[in-house]
C-alpha cells in the first residue's frame, strides 16, 4: 500500500509532469525539467523537494562530475493503490478520492489531447488502440487481471531496446476495469 503523502505528492500536475518525464528521460537535472515542461527553475526545484520529501525521486550523481548542478531520477516505476485502502482514515480516503480523479482526468486529457491532433503520423494510427471488454467476475477476478495486464506491460517495456537506434515516442498505455452495469 502507498503512503498517502506519495500519493497526494504524485498527482499535483506539474509533479506528475516530473515524474513522468524522469521515467522517460531518466535523471536529469533542474534546467533540463523546466526547459521540457515550460515552468519556472524556481518551481521546478519546490516541486522536486516535495516529491524528495515524499520518497518519489532523489537525488542523482551528477554524470559530468560537476557538483554544481543539481540531478533527479525517480525512486521506482510506477504506483498502485486504492481509495479502499485507506478506509481507516476519512481524511486519507478523501484525500485519495481527490488524487484519484486528478488521476482519472489526466488520462483522459492526454487521450483527448492525441485525438485532437488533425493528422497524426499514418503509423501511429495503425498503431494506437482501443480495447474494451464486458463480461462477468469476481472482485478476484479482476484483480487476477489486474496483476496480469501489469505483468503485460512491464514485460514489454522491458522488451524494448531503446538502445538499437530506432527513433521512438512517448507512448502513453492506460486501461481501467471496473464494475458497471450494462
Amino acid at each position: 500500500m502507498e503512503e498517502i503523502e506519495a500519493i497526494t505528492a504524485v498527482h499535483h500536475p506539474v509533479r506528475r509532469r516530473i515524474v513522468d518525464y524522469l521515467g522517460l528521460y531518466g535523471a536529469s537535472q533542474v534546467t533540463t525539467l523546466a526547459r521540457a515542461l515550460d515552468q519556472q527553475v524556481g518551481s521546478i526545484s519546490h516541486h522536486l523537494r516535495m516529491l524528495e520529501r515524499a520518497g518519489i525521486i532523489e537525488r542523482a550523481d551528477d554524470p559530468t562530475g560537476d557538483r554544481r548542478t543539481s540531478w533527479w531520477q525517480p525512486t521506482r516505476r510506477g504506483f498502485s493503490w486504492s481509495v479502499n485502502d485507506f478506509a481507516d482514515s476519512p481524511a486519507d480516503a478523501m484525500l485519495a478520492r481527490g488524487a484519484e480523479r486528478v488521476n482519472i482526468n489526466t488520462q483522459l486529457a492526454r487521450l483527448q489531447a492525441w485525438r485532437r491532433n488533425a493528422a497524426p503520423a499514418k503509423e501511429w494510427s495503425r498503431a494506437a488502440f482501443s480495447t474494451d471488454t464486458l463480461t462477468w467476475a469476481t472482485p478476484e477476478e479482476l484483480a487476477r487481471l489486474s496483476e496480469k495486464l501489469g505483468e503485460t506491460l512491464d514485460l514489454w517495456r522491458d522488451e524494448i531496446d531503446a538502445s538499437d537506434g530506432t527513433a521512438r515516442q512517448p507512448v502513453f498505455v492506460f486501461t481501467h476495469g471496473f464494475p458497471t452495469k450494462p
